[in-house]
Parts: C-alpha cells; structure tokens; sequence
C-alpha cells in the first residue's frame, strides 16, 4: 500500500506545479526610467487596484493598469 500512496504523492505534487500562478498576464517591461528622485507610488500590490487591474512598475513610480492589448506598438 505504501508505493500506492508514494506514487500518488508524486502524481499530485506534479500537477501542483503545473497549476497557474496568480492572474493570466503579467505587467509590460518598463523601458525607460524617469529622472525623478522619489516617483509617486500609487499602489503596493494588485489588492490595492479595481477589479481587473494590476498594480505595475511604469517608466515613472508604481500605478494601477488595465491588461496591456494583445496588438504589438
């Protein structure tokens, strides 16, 4: 009985790790960088930001955006 339940550990930990993480997008790269000393922080982490938004490092502080288009600028 124990290979049994070892062999069904396994089998769980492995779709575990193949679970998604967090939301279905991430937030763009920041490219370019502001010359302010302290840029303004709009928000800590996605909690703080509406439904639908995520709380992103832009060129210039920390705000709430919505999912960035699928059509490349």
């Amino acid at each position: 009985m124990k290979p049994v339940a070892a062999l069904f550990l396994v089998g769980m930990l492995i779709l575990w790790a193949e679970l998604p993480t967090g939301s279905a997008w991430s937030c763009p790269p920041v490219r370019f960088t502001c010359a302010m000393h302290n840029p303004p922080i709009r928000c800590h982490s996605d909690r703080h930001c509406p439904l639908f938004k995520k709380c992103c490092q832009t060129f210039c502080g920390r705000k709430c955006i919505s999912k960035p288009s699928s059509i490349p600028v």
